[in-house]
C-alpha cells in the first residue's frame, strides 16, 4: 500500500510540540484503530473502531471523559461516561442513522467475551459517534450491518488508513472531501516519553472558512458569499498513556475547541461537535474487590502542556483528513473536491 499524502507533506505541522514517530493516535501504546469501508452505487459510508487496549475492556475499563462543544448529534453512550469516567467497549464511528446498529454490535463483541453480562453482572455501555454523510451517501439504504462493524474492529491495527476510508468515507470538511485524519504529539515528563493522540472523523465547516496553517483561506469554490450555513460535525477521539483523572481529561479535551477555531469553525448551530478522551495509564477493574482504589494523576501545574498538546493535535488531525482525503463524487453525483486538488490547481508546484 502507498502511504498515503499527510498534512506535514505540505508543511502543514501545527504547533512547536515534536509529534510522536508515527503521527497518530496509535503512538499511544496499546491504541488500534481499523476500518471498514462500504463504496458500491451510491454507498459512500463505513464503520471506525478505536480500540484502547489489547486485553477485555469490560473488565478493565480506562478512565475517560466526554465533551460537548456543540450537541447537534446522536451518539450512544455519551451519559455514562460522564457519570462514571470510565469506557467499557470500544469505541466505534459510522453515519448517523448506523448507531443503533454498531451499538447492537458492541452489546454482541461484549457479551461474547463476557457472558455474565446482563445476568451475573451489569450491562454493558456502547460507545457509537457518528457523522451524517447523507450529501454523498446514500444514508437511506441503511447499508451498515453488525458485520461490517465486527470487520472494523478485527481490522484493528496501529497501522492504519486515513482518509475517504472506514466512517469517514463520505464525509466533508469545509466544502472539500473530508473524512479520517489522526496526529500526536510527544510529551516528555519528569524523564519519560509519553503521548497525547488524537483521532479525528471529520464532517464539519462552511465553505470558504478553511484557514491554513499558513494564513491562507481557501474555498471549494470561486465564490464566498457567506450564505451558505455552518453544519455538519466532527468527533475528536483523544488516547494518552499519562495518568489522568476523568476530570483532568475532560480539560485537556475541552482545548480540542482550540484547534478546530483556528481552521475556521464557529460550530454552528447544525454542528454536532463532540471530544472524548481515554487514558491507558489509569484503568478501572470491573471485579475491583477493594474498598479503596488508587490512582495516579497529574500534577495540574503541568497540565498546559497538554492543553498545547491537544490544540495542535486536533487542528493537524483535520488537515491530516483533508490532504489524505482526495476528491470524490457520491450518490446523485454529488462531487467533493480534495483540498490537495484545489491547492495545486492554485500553485501548481504544491
Amino acid at each position: 500500500m502507498n502511504r498515503p499524502l499527510r498534512a506535514r507533506d505540505l508543511g502543514f505541522a501545527c504547533g512547536n510540540i515534536s509529534a510522536g514517530t508515527c503521527n497518530s493516535i496509535a503512538d499511544v501504546p496499546g491504541v488500534r484503530v481499523g476500518h471498514r469501508t462500504l463504496i458500491d452505487g451510491d454507498l459512500r459510508t463505513g464503520v471506525t473502531a478505536i480500540v484502547p487496549h489489547g486485553g477485555n475492556l469490560y473488565r478493565e475499563k480506562p478512565v475517560a471523559a466526554v465533551h460537548v462543544l456543540n450537541g447537534f448529534g446522536k451518539s450512544a453512550g455519551l451519559v455514562q461516561v460522564e457519570e462514571l469516567g470510565t469506557l467499557e467497549t470500544p469505541i466505534v464511528l459510522t453515519n448517523t442513522l448506523s448507531v443503533g446498529t454498531c451499538c447492537t454490535a458492541l452489546v454482541r463483541h461484549a457479551i461474547a467475551q463476557n457472558p455474565d453480562i446482563g445476568r451475573e453482572t451489569a450491562t454493558v455501555n456502547p460507545v457509537v459517534f457518528e457523522c451524517n454523510d447523507g450529501y454523498l451517501n446514500d444514508i437511506q439504504a441503511l447499508a451498515i450491518t453488525e458485520a461490517d462493524a465486527y470487520a472494523a474492529l478485527e481490522a484493528a491495527s496501529s497501522q492504519f488508513a486515513i482518509g475517504s476510508v472506514g466512517a469517514g468515507c463520505g464525509m466533508s470538511t469545509f466544502g472539500f472531501k473530508g473524512g479520517i485524519g489522526t496526529s500526536s504529539r510527544r510529551l516528555d515528563l519528569d524523564g519519560q516519553h509519553y503521548h497525547l493522540g488524537v483521532l479525528v472523523l471529520s464532517n464539519f465547516g462552511r465553505p470558504g472558512d478553511l484557514r491554513l496553517p499558513d494564513g491562507r483561506i481557501v474555498s471549494p469554490s470561486s465564490v464566498l458569499d457567506g450564505t451558505v450555513t455552518e453544519k455538519g460535525s466532527i468527533i475528536i477521539i483523544a488516547a494518552t498513556d499519562i495518568p489522568l483523572s476523568d476530570r483532568q481529561i475532560k480539560r485537556v479535551i475541552r482545548r480540542s475547541g482550540v484547534g478546530l477555531a483556528r481552521l475556521g469553525s464557529f460550530w454552528g448551530h447544525g454542528s454536532g461537535d463532540i471530544a472524548l478522551g481515554f487514558t491507558t495509564a489509569n484503568i478501572l477493574s470491573h471485579d475491583e474487590k477493594a474498598t479503596l482504589v488508587g490512582l495516579q494523576i497529574l500534577n495540574e501545574d503541568r497540565i498546559d502542556l497538554l492543553f498545547e498538546a491537544m490544540a495542535d493535535a486536533t487542528q493537524e488531525a483535520v488537515l491530516d483528513a483533508l490532504v489524505a482525503a482526495g476528491s470524490m463524487t457520491g450518490r446523485s453525483g454529488h462531487h467533493r473536491p480534495g483540498l490537495f486538488d484545489i491547492l495545486k490547481s492554485l500553485s501548481p508546484e504544491a
